[in-house]
């Protein structure tokens, strides 16, 4: 994502003499940022997501910035005249794939996400979890420059859950734009730069919000060639990153960006090294003398 994405006085209301669902938003949405819209059911965080994807217009107000957008919605249209593996092969030729490219990536996604056993199946006759699960993958397939998802989540096991978490990291840390909704307080809690509430049609910048993790960051100190610069990818992804020594850093990572930061360090050429691993020096030690 080469430049912002910028709403500027932004109004949508559906129909000329409708109520105004959102008037006069401003957001801008920068490379490499992660952002969380909150607000009660029925204040138009949707309405936000689709202006930003670009798929609904403002009626007021300008949207500028067109970078490369994939949208995941809360419920995704399954009943399409296609395999999961073949939907995302033919999107992944749509992208300017290959086709054996895309087939490729396409089973790849499908491998990461659980859904590999269901790659034949028609779409239409996938369950709302693995029907959520390819229109996460579609969203992923093309390495999108802004990822928007809205309530992307929902209907996804657990472990589908927890490779959503790592996919947007890693689209972050790539340079990636990532806006999200979701129900659960606790998602991605913490990694957000930004927290923004849809509340009376307007948008108000949550002052408690931060890049800072909710709960303690892993320290891991790491060397790599002398006098060598942090990879960019594992700079973004980390919550913190001091020098302490020529080609030697100590990062505060949080739980959600760990395995993008390891994989980023330990592929690099020449590859990093993971010198210690310890818990945040204000974590409570345990008394010696105490008993189990």
């Amino acid at each position: 994502m080469q430049h912002d994405l910028r709403l500027t006085a932004v109004g949508r209301r559906y129909g000329i003499r409708g109520p105004w669902v959102l008037r006069g938003v401003d957001l801008t949405v920068t490379p490499g940022t992660l952002t969380r819209i909150e607000g009660a059911n029925g204040t138009g965080k949707s309405t936000l997501l689709r202006l930003l994807a670009r798929l609904d217009a403002p009626t007021e107000g300008r949207v500028t910035g067109r970078p490369r957008t994939a949208f995941v919605p809360e419920r995704f249209p399954s009943a399409l005249p296609f395999t999961a593996l073949g939907y995302l092969t033919h999107l992944g030729t749509v992208h300017g794939l290959s086709r054996g490219t895309a087939r490729r990536a396409a089973g790849s996604w499908l491998e990461r996400f659980g859904a590999a056993a269901y790659a034949g199946t028609p779409m239409a006759q996938l369950s709302k979890g693995s029907s959520q699960k390819v229109a996460v993958a579609q969203a992923l397939l093309g390495d999108p420059e802004l990822l928007v998802l809205d309530e992307a989540w929902t209907g996804l096991d657990a472990a589908a859950r927890a490779e959503l978490e790592r996919a947007v990291a890693e689209r972050t840390a790539a340079g990636g734009a990532v806006v999200f909704v979701d129900h659960d307080p606790r998602r991605l809690a913490g990694a957000p730069e930004a927290t923004y509430t849809v509340l009376d049609g307007g948008l108000e910048l949550r002052t408690d919000s931060g890049s800072s993790p909710a709960g303690p960051l892993t320290l891991v100190t790491v060397r790599g060639p002398a006098g060598g610069q942090l990879p960019p990818d594992a700079a973004r992804a980390a919550a913190s990153a001091e020098e302490t020594a020529p080609g030697t850093y100590r990062l505060g990572i949080a739980a959600s960006h760990s395995d993008v930061v390891l994989r980023t360090l330990l592929t690099a050429r020449p590859p990093w090294h993971v010198v210690s691993v310890a818990p945040p020096p204000d974590d409570p030690a345990p008394n010696p003398g105490s008993r189990p």
